[in-house]
């Protein structure tokens, strides 16, 4: 818990709900131990998705679809939203999800990996949400950033690994070092690199918010 666990369940029990399909889908996640955004993302994306209003949408990590079918609710009526799952156990359930829900025709989902996916995809997405394995994102930020619009939003979730982020390599299980890395230099990136504006949220398990704009160094160039 990155906050106050009291803090954390106010701000919940102050968010308006979801519809029962969505809470069906969410219950049906926690019962099977599938990760599924926690209510505090939920509500971030909700207000996210209504300010920016995008018409494409690129999600990395589909799980049972839960949060695809959240963005295809809240996003404009025209968004379309392309999500990517290579865990097949997962993938026919989403898959019918997306069925039942009515939103085959909004959501396309790529099986596979990520890794390969990514770099076959051509075109620009509005919105990019990354909430697959932890370890790969430093990985996929290269050609998340190549697909990512001008003046688009990455939205990247779990990134303080419920508070293990700030303590030492030697402080966190030796299983998770590998992945405490990774996400070190994820987060080091995302707020370093010449294209993005990042901020990093207390929200969940950690989110960050990344605008891609003009690069830095371009920007001074042209006030020279």
């Amino acid at each position: 818990m990155i906050i106050d666990e009291r803090m954390a369940s106010f701000l919940d029990s102050l968010d308006r709900g979801n519809t029962p399909f969505l809470d069906e889908i969410e219950k049906y996640a926690i019962e099977t131990q599938v990760p599924v955004i926690r209510k505090s993302t939920q509500s971030l994306l909700k207000f996210l998705l209504a300010q920016a209003k995008p018409k494409n949408i690129l999600e990395v990590g589909t799980a049972v679809g839960f949060s695809a079918l959240l963005m295809s609710e809240y996003a404009p009526e025209d968004c379309h939203i392309t999500t990517i799952e290579k865990y097949e156990k997962r993938i026919p359930v989403a898959k019918e999800n997306f069925r039942r829900g009515g939103a085959e025709e909004r959501i396309t989902l790529l099986e596979g990996d990520a890794a390969e996916i990514l770099g076959k995809l051509a075109g620009e997405y509005d919105l990019i949400f990354m909430d697959a394995a932890k370890g790969q994102y430093i990985h996929f930020l290269p050609d998340v950033l190549r697909l990512l619009a001008p003046g688009g939003l990455l939205v990247s979730d779990n990134v303080l690994q419920d508070g293990d982020i700030i303590e030492s390599r030697f402080a966190v299980t030796r299983r998770n070092r590998t992945i405490h890395a990774r996400m070190r230099e994820y987060l080091y990136e995302l707020k370093h690199h010449p294209e993005l504006e990042t901020v990093v949220l207390p929200v969940g398990d950690g989110v960050t918010l990344s605008v891609r704009c003009r690069s830095r160094e371009a920007g001074s160039r042209s006030q020279v």
